[in-house]
C-alpha cells in the first residue's frame, strides 16, 4: 500500500477531485485488473482507450483514476486526477509506487535494430562471471540473479517493468541490462527510469508498420539518448550513419565505439571460424566464442560499457573469452553428413545480409548457401521483398516460408517477399508455405559441407498463427532432421 500523493510525486497534476491521502492497493491500466483500493490508468493505446473503461474500473473497486479527460459522471467513493498524458503519468507512477526502483541499482539500456538481445545479455552474463549480481530484461527471457521469468515483450509495460526492477533489487542485484525498443521509448514505458548508460547498437529498416517513416523511426531511438542525465554515459555506434545523430543532444557522457571509424573504443577482426573468432581489442587480443562482424560490434559495445561502468579490463577481455553466444543467435549443429546449420533470429534486411556475409567470410571451398526465410504477419510489409532480395543475391538456393503469419494469409506473405527476386534468380527460389517441411527440405537438399541458414524466428518455441501459438521451434527441427539423414 502506498499513499497516493507519493505515488504522484514528479507528475505534473491539473486537476485533483478527491482524497489524495488514499492508500493505494496496487496499480493498473487494463480494467480487467482493476481490484478494491487499486488505482486505474486510463492509457490510450494503439487499439483502443482506456478513457472507455474508467466506469468498468470503479466498477471493480478502483479508488483512483488517473486520466486525461475527466469522464462526464464521477462517483463520491473515487479520487480522480487529471493530468495531460497518462502514458508518461503511468510510468512515473509505476516507478514512485514500487519505491523507485531503478535509482537502487545502475541500470543500462540498449537500443537499436539490431543487437539488442546480444549486448543486454552479453552484459548480463560478463557482470555476473565478473561476481555480481545482475538482472536481465530481454526478448528472449527476464532474470532475476538465477531466477529466469517469462519475456512477453521487449521492454515490458510500466508496472511489470517496475516490479522486476524491485525484485531485482530485494534479490541484492547490482545491475540491470535491458532492452530498449522504440515502442517503449514512444509508448513511455520507461518513464520514470534513471539510466547508468545507454548503448546505440545499429538502425536499419524495421517496425515501420508502426512509425510510419523511417525518420520518425531514428526519432524514437534518439529520444531515449535525449532523456540521459549528465551522471550517465551514452555510447554509441560511430560506424553506423546515425550513430551521431544519437548523441546530439543527450546530457550524457558521450562515448562512440568503432570498427572502421575513429572511436573511444576499437577492434578488428584477426581471424574467424565457426566456433568463434580472434579480435584485437582495444589494444589486446582476445578469442571470444561468437562470430561475426556484426558480433565483432557486440562484444565491443559491451566491452565499452563495461570500462565506462568501471570495470578493469583484463577482468573484462578475461572474462569475454569465456562467454557463450545467446540462443538463437548463429547457433550451429552439424549433421552426421556434414551439413552446417546455423539457426538465427535474423529477421530484418539488414541482420539478413550480416548473417549471409558472415557464412561468406567463413566458407572454405565452395560449399552451397540454402537460406530458409519468412516474414512476420501483421507487421511491416515494406521489408518483404527487402529480405527476399537479400537473401537470394547471398544464397545459392532460398527457400521462402512463413515465420509468424498470425491473421494474415501465408501464401500473401510469401507473394510479398517474392515481389522481391528478380527474374533471373526464380530458378533458385522454392516456396514451402509449412515451415517444417521447409526446413527439411533444405536439409535434404544440403551435400555433405553445404551450409543451411534458417532465419527468422531463432530462439522462439512457437508459431503463431490465427491468434493460436504452436509449439514449434527450428533448432529442434534441423537436428531431428539431421539426424534422420
Amino acid at each position: 500500500m502506498k499513499k497516493l500523493k507519493d505515488i504522484l510525486h514528479g507528475i505534473p497534476v491539473r486537476q485533483v477531485i478527491g482524497n489524495l491521502n488514499v492508500a493505494v492497493s496496487e496499480l493498473c491500466f487494463d480494467s480487467r485488473n482493476a481490484s478494491p483500493g487499486s488505482m486505474f490508468v486510463a492509457v490510450r493505446g494503439t487499439h483502443t482507450d482506456g478513457h472507455r473503461y474508467i466506469e468498468v474500473a470503479t466498477a471493480h473497486g478502483a479508488a483512483v483514476v488517473l486520466c486525461e479527460e475527466l469522464p462526464d459522471t464521477t462517483d463520491d467513493a473515487v479520487t480522480y486526477i487529471q493530468v495531460d498524458d497518462t502514458a508518461f503519468a503511468l510510468g512515473v507512477s509505476a516507478s514512485n509506487y514500487f519505491g523507485n526502483p531503478s535509482t537502487k541499482l545502475r541500470l543500462v539500456g540498449v537500443t537499436g535494430t539490431n543487437g539488442k538481445t546480444t549486448i543486454a545479455t552479453l552484459l548480463y552474463k560478463l557482470f555476473r562471471n565478473l561476481g555480481y549480481e545482475a538482472g536481465l530484461l530481454s526478448t528472449i527471457k527476464n532474470q532475476v540473479g538465477d531466477r529466469v521469468v517469462a519475456a512477453t515483450h521487449t521492454t515490458p509495460d510500466p508496472v511489470a517493468l517496475n516490479r522486476l526492477l524491485n525484485e531485482m533489487v530485494e534479490a541484492g542485484c547490482d545491475y540491470c541490462f535491458m532492452e530498449v525498443s522504440s515502442h517503449a521509448v514512444v509508448q513511455q514505458r520507461i518513464a520514470g527510469l534513471n539510466f547508468a548508460g545507454g548503448i546505440f547498437s545499429n538502425i536499419t529498416h524495421d517496425h515501420l508498420d508502426f512509425h510510419q517513416t523511417f525518420d520518425r523511426y531514428i526519432k524514437a531511438k534518439k529520444m531515449f539518448f535525449d532523456g540521459l542525465d549528465r551522471f550517465a554515459f551514452a555510447l554509441s555506434n560511430a560506424d553506423d550513419k546515425n550513430g551521431e545523430v544519437m548523441l546530439q543532444n543527450t546530457f550524457a557522457h558521450k562515448r562512440t565505439y568503432a570498427i572502421k571509424s575513429i572511436a573511444d573504443f576499437k577492434a578488428k577482426i584477426i581471424e574467424s571460424h565457426f566456433d568463434g573468432m580472434l579480435l584485437y581489442l582495444d589494444g589486446h587480443e582476445v578469442w571470444v566464442k561468437l562470430v561475426g562482424g556484426f558480433n565483432a560490434y557486440n562484444i565491443l559495445a559491451v566491452y565499452g560499457a563495461a570500462i565506462l561502468l568501471e570495470q578493469e579490463t583484463m577482468k573484462v577481455l578475461t572474462a569475454l573469452s569465456t562467454i557463450t553466444g545467446v540462443e538463437g543467435r548463429f547457433e550451429t549443429a552439424v549433421s552426421p553428413k556434414g551439413v552446417v546449420g546455423i539457426v538465427d533470429y535474423a529477421h530484418t534486411p539488414h541482420a539478413v545480409q550480416n548473417v549471409l556475409e558472415t557464412i561468406k567470410d567463413l566458407r572454405k571451398n565452395k560449399e552451397h548457401v540454402i537460406t530458409v526465410l519468412g516474414c512476420g504477419g501483421d507487421r511491416d510489409k515494406a521489408k518483404r521483398p527487402l529480405m527476399a532480395a537479400v537473401a537470394v543475391k547471398n544464397s545459392d538456393k532460398v527457400i521462402i516460408t512463413s515465420d509468424n503469419p498470425r491473421t494474415e494469409d501465408p501464401i500473401q506473405i510469401i507473394r510479398d517477399m517474392e515481389a522481391g527476386v528478380p527474374a533471373d534468380k526464380m530458378r533458385n527460389v522454392f516456396s514451402i508455405a509449412d515451415r517444417r517441411e521447409a526446413i527439411r527440405a533444405a536439409c535434404h537438399l544440403a551435400q555433405p559441407g553445404d551450409i543451411v541458414l534458417i532465419a527468422g524466428k531463432g530462439h522462439e518455441s512457437y508459431q503463431e498463427i490465427n491468434g493460436q501459438r504452436y509449439d514449434f521451434n527450428d533448432k529442434e527441427i534441423l537436428i531431428s532432421t539431421f539426424n534422420e539423414q
